[in-house]
């Protein structure tokens, strides 16, 4: 075995240069590397893929399936409550629709472009529901405790992938009532 490759790497060494074998060995490994780092984009279509562990594989971001006249901008989603031209809540005709977890979402951003209005939050991109949550339990502690709850359903909901039911809906429509509520007798 070891006669064989010593004759093998004699006979590629006289017809080719010690230098250019490393540095032709060294872009092969570039080489692999490469396709080894963005694998599954290289790998048409049609073909199968290979299913990576679940602990190494990425998660997709949930696509959101909202129609295109509901959908709102980074801007628009620190505004007060969105009303429909007939009068009713974006929240109340998704969940109409049976679109519950869309529509708890919605009431939370309508509580939270209400907190925002009203001066109590800031409206900086990229908030989370807990910092916003943080933020009102300490510019208002009478909202503290139904908003925190009302974080919590939407959290479930959308981080927890829990699918969203009527009572849901309900008791998230409750929470936010609770807010405005305590917002409004609120004098602090």
């Amino acid at each position: 075995m070891t006669r064989g490759w010593d004759e093998f790497a004699a006979g590629v060494f006289d017809h080719v240069a010690p230098g250019v074998v490393l540095l032709l060995l060294l872009a092969g490994a570039g080489l692999v590397a490469a396709l080894w780092y963005w694998y599954p984009a290289w790998v048409p279509r049609r073909l199968p893929r290979v299913q990576l562990p679940r602990s190494t594989r990425r998660r997709k971001r949930k696509r959101d399936r909202t129609p295109p006249e509901s959908k709102q901008t980074k801007d628009s989603a620190f505004e007060p409550s969105v009303v429909l031209p007939d009068g009713r809540l974006l929240a109340d005709r998704l969940a109409a629709e049976g679109r519950y977890a869309e529509a708890i979402r919605q009431r939370l951003r309508d509580v939270v472009g209400d907190l925002t209005v009203a001066g109590v939050v800031a409206p900086l991109p990229g908030t989370t529901v807990a910092e916003v949550s943080t933020t009102v339990a300490e510019q208002r502690p009478a909202v503290a405790a139904p908003l925190t709850d009302a974080t919590e359903v939407f959290s479930e909901i959308w981080y927890g992938d829990r699918r969203a039911s009527r009572e849901h809906d309900d008791h998230m429509r409750t929470l936010t009532g609770e807010v405005r509520r305590r917002m409004t007798g609120d004098a602090r």
